[in-house]
């Protein structure tokens, strides 16, 4: 059993922050039904990312397929349906398949859904109970509203760029995006929050409501502690957060680390992330310093934040004195945190990743229909009682138009065949 088991979902929305958001409803048990575009004579059909590569899946006979990595590491647990909702009888499938819904999600520009008769108020109308999410890059009102909101655009608009990168006044400083589209993924994870809150009031009153998400609204929220610092004495003292590199506004010293080379010279690096000001005394036996936690200007984190200037270049002496094996093995046994700087082919090995079930093979009677192992990151939720599902690998454009249309509308054969004869699916 799933905790969302018999909730319905019709999911009209593509790219990243509306499939991560239903992606993890269907990880919780929800039935996600994804509508794609039907293909045409001028385009492929479907969800853009599926053709966002290379990579791409390799099929059983080593070629690529047409299946995006991008796409399948978005859309795990969903079943996929076509259809053309620019045709009446393309909205009009829509609005059955609405009737028997939870709810429903959506992405497109204000204004597109009412134009098709799929908005908020034209599908409360008929279903009074319909939980309905829209996500936009600005939101349902306000002077940007009519406006293409793309993640990278949203970091630099909402403050995360001013905030990410090296300091301006060291070598490689400037504005910095995250290495992933953050504004994506947190606006589908608050997503993902509002709509069970919303299904919980609409299990209790039988009232659906409409869910506003906006990309810039969720990058600004997330600006968390620097927003906090901006609004509290910031915008009084006229000093406005800035680019830190790998250091911490707040903690010292809560930073990357050169330590000493490795055999063949080449530089390493550690993360050393002092949280108070016990990790520090502990950090300072360990350097074997046992002084800096005494001395007054480094004894308390306010202070070595103040004194950032003078402790960090001691500590950089100190710390290129050792190597990355030893620095890393004598901190955490002394609970001090710190951590080494992977890439992805040192994630994807380690056995923490590995214990907790981070890597998953969609393979058996859950194969992938054009591949007989596929590797994909599994869900991070852990519930014991109600553990996330991992049924359905990501699915192939209209794979399941035929068994959702009959497990929805009853639709028979023939009803479907007179459909995909006119391109509505």
């Amino acid at each position: 059993m799933n905790a969302l088991d018999g909730i319905r979902i019709l999911d009209l929305s593509r790219v990243l922050a509306g499939p991560w958001c239903t992606q993890t409803l269907a990880d919780l048990g929800a039935d996600v039904v994804k509508v794609e575009r039907p293909p045409g004579p001028h385009h492929p059909g479907g969800d853009d990312t599926r053709g966002w590569g290379p990579p791409f899946l390799q099929g059983r006979d080593g070629a690529d397929t047409a299946e995006a990595a991008y796409y399948l590491g978005a859309n795990r647990n969903k079943r996929s349906i076509t259809c053309d909702i620019a045709q009446p009888e393309g909205q009009a499938l829509i609005r059955q398949l609405a009737l028997k819904a939870d709810v429903f999600v959506e992405n497109y520009k204000v204004g597109d859904m009412a134009r098709y008769g799929l908005d908020f108020a034209s599908m409360q109308a008929i279903n009074p109970k319909l939980v309905y999410c829209s996500i936009t890059g600005f939101g349902q009102n306000g002077p940007y509203q009519d406006r293409a909101g793309y993640d990278y655009a949203i970091q630099g608009m909402g403050g995360l760029m001013s905030v990410t990168g090296e300091r301006d006044d060291r070598p490689g400083g400037g504005p910095q995006k995250v290495g992933v589209a953050v504004a994506d993924l947190f606006t589908g994870l608050y997503a993902t929050v509002a709509i069970q809150a919303a299904l919980r009031h609409a299990e209790r009153t039988g009232e659906g409501q409409h869910i506003d998400m906006a990309l810039l609204d969720t990058q600004v929220a997330m600006l968390a502690n620097l927003g906090a610092n901006y609004l509290v004495r910031g915008r009084e003292d006229g000093k406005v957060p800035g680019r830190a590199g790998n250091a911490h506004i707040n903690i010292v010293p809560y930073q990357v680390f050169e330590v000493a080379p490795d055999a063949s010279g080449q530089a390493q690096h550690i993360i050393l992330a002092v949280g108070n000001d016990s990790q520090f005394a502990k950090f300072c036996e360990v350097a074997g310093q046992p002084g800096l936690a005494t001395d007054e200007r480094f004894a308390r984190n306010q202070n070595r934040v103040r004194q950032r200037g003078v402790l960090v270049p001691l500590l950089e002496g100190i710390m290129k004195t050792r190597s990355k094996g030893d620095w890393l093995a004598a901190l955490e046994s002394a609970k001090v945190p710190c951590g080494p700087i992977n890439n992805l082919s040192e994630v994807f090995a380690d056995p923490q990743v590995l214990a907790r079930g981070m890597v998953q093979r969609w393979q058996g009677d859950r194969a992938h229909p054009l591949s007989d192992a596929l590797d994909l990151v599994s869900s991070p939720l852990k519930l014991s009682l109600t553990p996330v599902r991992s049924d359905l690998p990501p699915p192939l454009l209209g794979e399941h138009t035929q068994t959702v249309l009959s497990d929805w509308l009853d639709m028979d054969a023939e009803r479907l065949a007179e459909l995909r004869r006119r391109g509505i699916v």
